[in-house]
């Protein structure tokens, strides 16, 4: 944390607020760095087989709620009549 004040007593001037700021903000893009290393990463295999689990679920899902859809549009046409 930056000391709010000067060893004279007075306030911490703008220059030295906006320093503080570059500093957490270099600090906090060093931590993110260090986060990034300790990361797993996919490798090629995994990595595909993932993204075909994600389109195969997402071609279900999209065929499923397509049916829903469907089955109420008919529904509705058959309560109304048109």
């Amino acid at each position: 944390m930056v000391d709010a004040t000067k060893s004279g007593g007075g306030k911490v001037g703008f220059l030295s607020r906006i320093g503080a700021s570059f500093r957490r903000t270099g600090g906090f893009f060093s931590d993110v760095m260090s986060e990034l290393k300790k990361v797993r990463w996919p490798n090629r295999k995994e990595l595909t087989t993932y993204t075909l689990v994600v389109l195969v679920t997402v071609v279900l899902l999209a065929v499923f709620f397509f049916v829903v859809d469907l089955g109420i549009s008919r529904l509705i046409d058959l309560i109304l009549g048109t």
